[in-house]
């Protein structure tokens, strides 16, 4: 009787973190932190499964922001958006996401364009 017990406890537990296990953004093109020598054509999200991207803006330090479209229509892993010509300077792309469970979530994206063409790691 004891070990049916922990077993029913155990499963709950399992079951409770798989629960609150939402998706989260597992890497991204450009990298977050990192520098690149031109303007990335596209801007690519990956997360940890299947989410509908509901907002996306890309904003130059100082500068206006501006939203990404078209957005995609449906759920996906990985989700690339067309980036505007970006010109040198620091950059923050800032996400909006449903999640399959209707979870919403959001999050940034830090990337530098180089002004003399050289690139790095973050």
């Amino acid at each position: 009787m004891k070990t049916m017990k922990q077993l029913i406890a155990v499963g709950m537990l399992l079951f409770a973190a798989v629960a609150h296990a939402h998706t989260h953004l597992k890497d991204s093109v450009p990298a977050e932190g990192s520098t690149v020598s031109v303007s990335p054509p596209n801007i690519v999200l990956k997360f940890s499964e299947a989410t509908r991207i509901t907002a996306l803006t890309v904003k130059k330090e100082g500068g206006d922001e501006q939203k990404l479209t078209p957005l995609p229509s449906s759920a996906a892993a990985e989700v690339t958006v067309r980036a505007p010509e970006l010109a040198p300077g620091k950059y923050v792309v800032t996400w909006r996401a449903m999640s399959s469970d209707s979870h919403i979530m959001s999050g940034e994206l830090h990337f530098t364009v180089s002004a003399n063409g050289t690139k790095s790691a973050p």
